[in-house]
């Protein structure tokens, strides 16, 4: 038994790692952003959602529940995605904000006259350059996590711990989670009522 604990130490401590860093994010998210993104949202026509590999699956996560929301929201990529209109909302996830692909995705929308939010870690980007809203979900800063004694004393590589993207994929996905719980007050949405909208065919 003490052997299967030694065995799992470094599955705690990169579980112990991510959700502390969800914590400072929470702690320090600026309100004004997301305050701005929730509303571009309730007053968007319809809402496209992209973004490239891990950062893309977050975002098709936040769509499916904005369309559980009721909300007319479709993902760029997709064979049934409409063309964009000047009254939609685009948003990108984009832990860079400098994937080529999502980048000239959201230039492309701004010439169409819509509406640009990103959600990234760096709002000097391109892509935060180019948005209306920019909601700064930081990634994996060294000099602001306390990781040492991950690394000291169980031996366990920063990198190791969350490795790539990881940090910004699920802290940003928790925090669209979350802004689902905003919408959800601000509409006086019921989770029965997002149930209706949830597949029969899962």
């Amino acid at each position: 038994m003490n052997g299967e604990k030694k065995n799992f130490e470094a599955t705690r401590a990169s579980m112990n790692f991510i959700a502390e860093h969800i914590k400072k994010v929470a702690t320090r998210l600026d309100t004004d952003s997301a305050s701005a993104l929730v509303d571009s949202i309730l007053g968007a026509k319809r809402i496209f959602l992209m973004g490239a590999g891990r950062s893309g699956l977050a975002a098709r996560a936040f769509a499916m529940r904005l369309m559980h929301m009721g909300f007319a929201v479709h993902v760029v990529g997709e064979t049934t995605a409409p063309a964009v209109q000047p009254d939609d909302l685009v948003i990108a996830v984009s832990g860079s904000g400098e994937t080529t692909s999502i980048a000239n995705l959201g230039s492309i929308s701004k010439k169409l006259g819509s509406k640009l939010a990103t959600i990234t870690s760096n709002k000097d980007s391109t892509l935060g350059k180019l948005s209306d809203v920019v909601v700064i979900i930081p990634g994996r800063p060294k000099e602001d996590i306390d990781y040492e004694d991950y690394q000291e004393r169980r031996m366990i590589g920063y990198t190791q711990l969350a490795p790539l993207g990881t940090v910004f994929e699920i802290s940003a996905l928790v925090f669209m989670d979350a802004v689902i719980t905003e919408l959800m007050v601000k509409t006086g949405a019921s989770e029965d009522e997002l149930k209706k909208r949830h597949t029969v065919f899962e």
